[in-house]
């Protein structure tokens, strides 16, 4: 029975399946890629800042897009999304992008420690200069992998254009043999997010018969122009992690006893608001307004001063930052003599559309206030920046500078001078020893991390995420109260917008002058094969003539 089968499967082959294979064969073959798995890629990408402020639009506004990849070099209309390194892009180029281009993809480095100062430097002014206007162009960023490499170098290699080519026919085969990638992001149409800034504070009291406070404040959230990229980890994460080691020290010294030197008359009052420099530190205002504004004033009745920290992990020398300079035997002017600081000293200019340092606030309020920081300007563009992360050079500083303004707060605090001796400084040098191993785990933890206003102010509940570990951090050491803001939904301060990030596919493709080329070649293959067909009884005829010497008897 199996033989019937077999033979009736041999009666295929006799037929027209031979010819068949030679037409679909070689088509298959020459359209199919040469490696299937490298037509596709998938990769998550994170969308640039988007945000308005006062009403003024900053950033990207438009998420999806479906273009042609072309290289810096190569792109020339708004069908094209343009992928180029971070660091080759210069703000020029990114004006024309801005413009006229469809889209805009940016690898960032594969290691940053390995980039000069002078490659620093250039990124941070591209941020700065990226986020102060609005983008119509959908902006990505993408964390480097060899996959990203890879197709970057197709770009710039593929698509070569006229006045590089010697001659036309070496530009149409250029055209015709690159690679292309078509970039697809399918996002959902940006919206406003609802944003709940949360400001934590603690007081430790002081002693019986002292109404004075001193505020300790840092902003613990971070500003970078992708949300999802921005750890922060100098500016605030060092801010943050030094109100958490001066809460523990200071509560080590007010409790007394075993390595205690006992409470000190001025209460301290512990201050980490969601909200800094780039959203003009809207919780620290609204958490002023508050206290100041409210029928119990006593939180902040008396303040001596109220001491800011921001970014103060980028070198070991501290420069203090204030609105008025400080007058001789004030409070103030105790502390700088105490860090010897430089100071740096700039009047609030409220027409500006936002305040420089985290003091100011205070300052607007009449409270006496200055910010500690590393930065010599409030227009340092480290401030913002992607590449702001952990490194153990800044650890080092970091707690380094703690120590330093520990000591300078509490010489202060229980008016100890340069001239006291060894045995009252010894009392309290115990409880100021800095805990290096805290400093870092906190350090590395909050810059491991993204803590833009999109991620750590719009938690379901309000204290989740950073904010809830830092509430339980300083809740180990005294009565940490949580308060809520609210943007006015009438005239917001500020507006906040997703998505921050997305999925994006890359598909490996021919250019269109390729497929022209490729029906004219298929339209030849195949004329040639039918003609090959249809006279291919007369050619044999005719060969058989020449090798037999007489003509094929049918």
């Amino acid at each position: 029975m199996w033989l019937y089968e077999a033979d009736g499967f041999a009666e295929i082959f006799k037929g027209y399946l031979p010819y068949y294979l030679l037409v679909a064969l070689p088509i298959f073959i020459i359209m199919s890629p040469v490696n299937p798995v490298a037509a596709s890629h998938e990769f998550s990408v994170y969308r640039m800042q988007q945000y308005d402020l006062h009403t003024v639009p900053h950033g990207c506004r438009s998420a999806s897009f479906n273009l042609e990849g072309r290289s810096l070099t190569s792109w020339s209309t708004s069908r094209h999304c343009v992928v180029a390194r971070v660091q080759d892009i210069t703000i020029d180029q990114f004006m024309e992008i801005r413009s006229k281009a469809g889209a805009l993809l940016l690898v960032l480095p594969k290691n940053d420690t390995v980039l000069s100062s002078e490659e620093k430097e250039h990124i941070q002014l591209l941020e700065m200069a990226m986020i102060q206007q609005e983008v119509s162009a959908p902006v990505y960023f993408a964390q480097w992998t060899p996959e990203y490499e890879t197709i970057l170098q197709d770009l710039q290699h593929s698509f070569i254009t006229d006045d590089k080519s010697g001659t036309a026919l070496e530009a149409i085969f250029n055209s015709v043999s690159s690679n292309g990638y078509q970039i697809v992001v399918s996002a959902p149409t940006p919206q406003k997010i609802e944003s709940k800034p949360v400001t934590l504070h603690g007081k430790l009291v002081g002693r019986s018969g002292s109404s004075q406070t001193i505020v300790i404040a840092a902003h613990y959230d971070s500003s970078g122009v992708a949300p999802e990229l921005s750890s922060g980890a100098d500016s605030n994460a060092s801010g943050a992690v030094a109100v958490l080691e001066l809460a523990r020290v200071f509560s080590r010294l007010y409790a007394g006893g075993s390595g205690g030197a006992g409470r000190g008359a001025p209460s301290l009052l512990f201050v980490l608001t969601a909200t800094g420099h780039s959203l003009n530190y809207f919780s620290i205002k609204k958490w002023l307004e508050e206290q100041l504004d409210s029928a119990d004033a006593s939180l902040l009745q008396d303040v001596s001063f109220a001491m800011c920290l921001d970014s103060i992990s980028s070198s070991d020398q501290l420069t203090m930052h204030v609105s008025k300079p400080p007058k001789a035997g004030g409070a103030s002017h105790s502390i700088k003599e105490r860090l010897r600081a430089p100071v740096n000293h700039k009047k609030i200019n409220l027409a500006d559309e936002t305040l420089a340092w985290h003091h100011e606030r205070f300052s607007i309020r009449r409270v006496t206030a200055f910010t500690l920081s590393t930065l010599q300007s409030h227009k340092d563009p480290s401030r913002s920046s992607v590449l702001d992360t952990y490194s153990e050079e800044s650890l080092k500083n970091l707690v380094s500078n703690i120590g330093v303004i520990a000591r300078a707060l509490a010489s202060h605090i229980y008016n100890l001078t340069d001239e006291a001796s060894d045995e009252d400084w010894a009392l309290y040098d115990q409880a100021l020893g800095i805990e290096e191993t805290s400093v870092k785990h906190w350090f590395k933890y909050l810059a491991s991390q993204s803590r833009a206003p999109q991620v750590v102010t719009t938690g379901i509940p309000p204290t989740s995420g950073v904010t809830a570990a830092l509430e339980r951090a300083l809740s180990r050491y005294m009565d940490v109260t949580v308060s809520v803001h609210s943007v006015d939904k009438r005239e917001p301060e500020y507006t906040l917008y997703s998505p921050t990030r997305a999925v994006l596919y890359v598909y490996s493709v021919k250019p269109a002058v390729f497929d022209l080329i490729l029906t004219v070649a298929i339209v030849a293959y195949l004329s040639i094969l039918y003609f090959a067909m249809q006279y291919f009884p007369r050619f044999y005829e005719e060969y058989a003539k020449i090798v037999t010497g007489k003509a094929k008897v049918h």
